[in-house]
């Protein structure tokens, strides 16, 4: 008997999981903080992207009482400052001209964790929603590093749930993108479906 779940299947628990009372309000946490991962196979992503616009974001919406929240895509989160910084161009060019590595490199001083985390916190008032819903992970590959956002995020969310969407897979102790990349430690998030 195969004791894996299909990724059909674990899609069809995070509905019930996340607007149960016990996640939305985080009990059973102990004192840890709400920040949990969905991890799916990066091959799936599509198929994720579907299911959130399709599914879950629609069944949110219509759930009595209503719930407030948002889904903010990393990469177009890291787009907006960029632009709003009138770098968007400039780093576009600088990476035709000098290659990925130097426009990273440029944009790294620009793009840390915790000043995306308090553009996300200005943008969306965590502490007015039921639920932060995070995506994009991979496209805004390697210009952010999840696990440092989410630490930059934790003096921000307090008892908002954080769920993210992770191409790769996270086994409660380490975030591994794409399956290939070297591990990022990182061990305050529970994973949402096992």
């Amino acid at each position: 008997m195969n004791m894996t779940q299909t990724f059909e299947e674990r899609l069809n628990q995070i509905l019930p999981r996340i607007t149960s009372e016990d996640f939305l309000q985080n009990r059973g946490l102990g004192n840890e903080i709400g920040f949990w991962i969905f991890d799916y196979p990066p091959e799936q992503e599509l198929a994720m992207r579907e299911f959130l616009a399709s599914v879950v974001e629609p069944a949110l919406k219509k759930r009595q009482p209503p719930l407030r929240f948002a889904t903010i895509n990393l990469f177009e989160l890291v787009i907006g400052l960029l632009e709003d910084r009138k770098l968007l161009d400039k780093a576009i060019d600088m990476q035709g001209k000098q290659g990925d590595d130097k426009a990273l490199e440029s944009l790294r001083r620009v793009l840390k964790e915790d000043k995306l985390a308090e553009r996300l916190v200005q943008q969306h008032n965590p502490g007015a929603l039921d639920l932060l819903m995070l995506t994009g992970v991979g496209s805004a590959f390697p210009m952010l590093r999840t696990h440092t956002l989410l630490s930059a995020l934790h003096p921000h969310l307090n008892h908002t749930p954080l769920l993210m969407f992770f191409p790769g897979r996270y086994d409660g102790y380490s975030l591994r993108l794409f399956n290939k990349l070297s591990e990022d430690h990182y061990y305050r998030a529970f994973r949402l479906v096992p």
